[in-house]
């Protein structure tokens, strides 16, 4: 048996995909059920409230870029929130072609109550951490984010010994996007 004939394992409790996904779906889940959900909102619904909120009026692909929700579902979320009286869509100042975003007045006093809650989740998160470290992982967050977002899409090589390449997606028999 060859090393690569030998069954791979991996320890979820060492790779970083599954310990930062662990954060993040513990995190929004408190958050969500404890905070926003008694007021109507979703995750989606709070990023691009407190993005508007933090960068002012944007353009949808803006806001996308922003929240890291792609440009159809969150137009999907704008449509809710104008609807909700959260925010309003105006012609984009930039471009009489485009619509930006903006918070109402309703959506800013809103925003205002939620933040105090966001940010003690934030200090629950990060109890015992001193402020050094909490600054390292922020800025290792953001190293780790950019290389994913840098990064050109894995290509494995297919079971077949062609020099042809193909995408991860087919090497594992799953869909195209």
């Amino acid at each position: 048996m060859t090393m690569s004939d030998q069954p791979q394992r991996l320890d979820l409790d060492q790779y970083l995909p599954y310990l930062i996904n662990r954060v993040g779906s513990v995190m929004a889940l408190r958050f969500g059920e404890d905070v926003l959900a008694p007021v109507g909102l979703s995750i989606a619904m709070w990023r691009v409230l407190v993005a508007l909120s933090s960068t002012g009026e944007q353009r949808h692909t803006d806001l996308a870029d922003l929240t890291s929700i792609e440009v159809s579902t969150l137009s999907r979320i704008v449509t809710r929130l104008v609807r909700m009286g959260l925010v309003v869509r105006a012609p984009s100042k930039t471009s009489g072609r485009e619509v930006a975003v903006a918070l109402s007045n309703r959506g800013r006093d809103l925003v205002n109550r939620l933040i105090p809650f966001g940010l003690q989740y934030e200090a629950i998160a990060s109890s015992g951490l001193s402020e050094e470290e909490i600054a390292t992982l922020r800025g290792l967050l953001r190293r780790i984010y950019a290389n994913l977002i840098d990064s050109e899409p894995l290509v494995m090589e297919p079971v077949a010994k062609s020099p042809a390449r193909v995408s991860a997606r087919a090497a594992l028999d799953l869909p195209e996007r």
